[in-house]
């Protein structure tokens, strides 16, 4: 069920078919970047156990830290809303930026200039090559659809919302939406 092709600002939705997978079981991902050399994207809705501040303990931020994808998962990376504040922020679309001057950010989270609506923060990234993100569309991996909260995504990051996703597309999906996490829990 492709609906629309791949591009920056849409979402991969994680088809019910990839159960199993530990990196993309019931995942929404924000596709960041799509070209000839691959893909970037972010899984929106897996928080991790951690906020920023344990991984900068000179930030004072309870702001939750996700799991972006299986890539360089030692590294931290940030989507936002506001890039009239971050300098070299790089728009992905509808509102929604990629990256920026990290210092700035780490300034502007110690004078609680930013709000948890405004920034994402994730372990990791996901990445396909070349022809990676194709191949997984064509052995139905993934639903491409709208990212229909434009910049609002950022504040709607809920372990439900692949759920919600499920019940949005309705007809087969919907059998899914209330399946357990782990089939052998059924």
């Amino acid at each position: 069920m492709i609906s629309v092709k791949p591009t920056k600002g849409v979402l991969l939705i994680a088809e019910p078919s990839i159960i199993g997978d530990v990196s993309f079981n019931r995942s929404v991902v924000l596709l960041a970047e799509h070209n000839e050399h691959g893909s970037v994207g972010f899984i929106l809705n897996k928080p991790l156990k951690y906020r920023l501040k344990d991984f900068l303990p000179e930030v004072h931020s309870n702001l939750k830290v996700y799991n972006g994808g299986p890539v360089e998962q030692d590294n931290l990376y940030f989507i936002h809303t506001v890039p009239d504040l971050i300098p070299e922020s790089i728009e992905i679309s509808s509102g929604i930026y990629w990256g920026g001057d990290f210092n700035t950010i780490l300034d502007m989270l110690n004078d609680n200039v930013l709000k948890a609506d405004q920034i994402q923060f994730f372990l990791g990234y996901s990445g396909w090559s070349t022809d990676q993100l194709t191949n997984e569309l064509k052995e139905n991996s993934w639903v491409v659809t709208e990212n229909k909260l434009k910049s609002q995504i950022i504040g709607k990051n809920s372990k439900d919302f692949w759920k919600e996703k499920m019940i949005e597309f309705g007809g087969d999906y919907l059998i899914w939406s209330n399946a357990p996490e782990d089939p052998s829990f059924n």
